[in-house]
């Protein structure tokens, strides 16, 4: 948890016509396990293969396949179940999910139900410094994907790829307890960054490995408080899941559309089905995809085909001593040792590979001043040219150097920066560029001094006005400057201007 102080943000207020409402939400996050054999087959998990090639009997349901259970798959589950301080459950369970469809072979989905491998845990969100919200993690419990179907290459037949049919799958489900389209985002965002320090899940939206089923309902002020007290869903009102969601402005529009269709259902009288719906980005709207089914619909029942899982506490004593520093202690600590504030802590902390940048570039060297280098600098640059830090040009040891070169006061910010432009373009050492590019600054306060009384011998007038309005000084210091091509000390040009004009 993190050891600051936050207060909790308010709830998505809309306005209708007989009065306000209040969003309530809650999401099923499911995230492909990082693994390269499936939950039950050693086939390959990789992704864009030739259709139907990544196929192990098992996963084609050949009579007679029986499934094994991929050790990896629950360790990564339990890995991620410490990783949101949850409750890891030493006995559990697989059940068939029984339903039809082409691309599910068995015309069941293992999954489970009533004893999942991971219990209760929470995340913290952080919806600006200072504002976060605690969001409850009801279970984890692991699964395997189905297939895909394909209906838009033949305008007479769909065609059926089952390479992610038996693909590990954690499915993490949230209480209700996000209030609004921008928290539901952020809470999404958070999870995909925990996973991705802990190593459990790549987090690409883009190929399907994390999606997240978003239930939406209103409910009145002061409702959600009387759910709080009692636990009795009825005060949150009837909800809505939109499905398969995989991407933050998607589900934020969703939410926000979804919720106004329910307002406008209830003023006018009516009644909130409960139901399956899609979102349609082109529409920007929600439709209906099917009834919601209840877990009886589905005739769950206990997996005969496995035994139930028995975890020694060992073996999670394990896997949490290897569990690497996660977000949000990582954030504390950058705000502890570099002194650095909390929005700039949580921008380098944003994914693994960027905090692991920046603290090569710090080690040994000014926080404070690397971390403008980073954000401002580099990730300006990046974001610039859509790129992210796995594909910056310039590596941590140059960025170092730059930050070297000004600390010794060997090239000026100034002079930094065309320093980094030409590291940038042409991957060429900034200790080189400066060097056989006659970049060092000029420290020599002789050459200085004489570029100053220059300066003031030819402005006499600018010398009367100076000494009314100081302000007027910088006018000086830009013509040293510019006189000696950007290379002198601006501390010494500023001192020495000051002290020949009297100021």
């Amino acid at each position: 948890m993190l050891d600051l102080t936050y207060e909790t943000p308010k709830p998505k207020v809309i306005a209708g016509a007989t009065g306000d409402w209040e969003l309530v939400i809650g999401l099923e996050v499911h995230a492909q396990v990082a693994s390269k054999a499936k939950l039950f087959s050693g086939a390959s998990t990789q992704f864009g293969a030739e259709p139907n090639s990544n196929v192990a009997f098992v996963d084609a349901a050949m009579p007679g396949m029986l499934p094994v259970i991929n050790e990896f798959c629950v360790a990564q589950a339990v890995r991620t179940g410490l990783g949101l301080q949850a409750e890891i459950n030493l006995v559990s369970a697989f059940d068939r999910k029984n339903y039809f469809y082409p691309d599910l072979p068995q015309g069941y989905q293992i999954s489970q139900l009533y004893h999942p491998i991971v219990g209760e845990g929470e995340v913290l969100v952080s919806m600006a410094p200072g504002v976060a919200r605690k969001v409850r993690i009801e279970r984890i419990h692991l699964e395997q994907d189905a297939g895909k179907s394909i209906h838009d290459m033949d305008p007479h037949m769909s065609f059926v790829d089952l390479n992610r049919t038996g693909v590990a799958l954690m499915e993490i489900v949230s209480r209700p307890d996000i209030r609004g389209p921008e928290e539901a985002a952020a809470y999404v965002v958070k999870l995909r960054q925990i996973l991705r320090y802990l190593g459990t899940c790549d987090g690409n939206m883009q190929n399907g490995n994390l999606r997240a089923d978003v239930n939406v309902s209103v409910c009145r002020p002061g409702d959600y408080e009387k759910y709080q007290e009692t636990q009795d869903f009825s005060h949150l009102g009837t909800r809505c899941e939109i499905k398969n969601m995989n991407s933050m402005r998607f589900i934020q529009q969703a939410i926000e559309y979804e919720a106004r269709r329910q307002i406008a259902i209830l003023e006018d009288g009516g009644a909130i089905d409960q139901e399956t719906r899609l979102y349609d980005p082109d529409k920007g709207e929600t439709r209906s995809m099917r009834s919601k089914e209840e877990a009886h619909d589905y005739r769950y029942f206990p997996c005969p085909d496995l035994l139930p899982l028995e975890i020694e506490q060992a073996w999670v004593d394990d896997i949490e001593a290897s569990l690497p520093e996660l977000p949000d202690a990582k954030l504390v600590r950058f705000v502890a040792d570099y002194g650095m504030t909390e929005y700039d802590a949580g921008v380098l902390t944003a994914d693994v590979e960027s905090a692991a940048y920046f603290e090569e570039v710090a080690r040994g060297r000014d926080g404070k001043l690397a971390a403008n280098w980073v954000i401002n600098e580099l990730f300006g640059r990046l974001k610039k040219e859509d790129h992210d830090i796995t594909e910056s040009p310039v590596t941590a040891a140059q960025l170092g150097q730059i930050i070297d070169l000004i600390s010794a006061d060997t090239i000026s910010g100034k002079i930094a920066k065309d320093v980094f432009e030409i590291t940038y373009t042409t991957g060429r050492d900034p200790e080189e560029v400066v060097e056989n590019e006659g970049m060092k600054q000029v420290t020599d306060t002789g050459a200085i001094e004489a570029a100053v009384d220059q300066v003031i011998a030819d402005n006499p007038a600018q010398v009367e006005k100076a000494k009314e309005n100081p302000k007027l000084a910088g006018w000086f210091v830009g013509q040293v400057m510019k006189a000696t091509g950007g290379k002198a000390n601006p501390k010494a040009v500023n001192q020495l201007v000051a002290q020949k004009l009297g100021l």
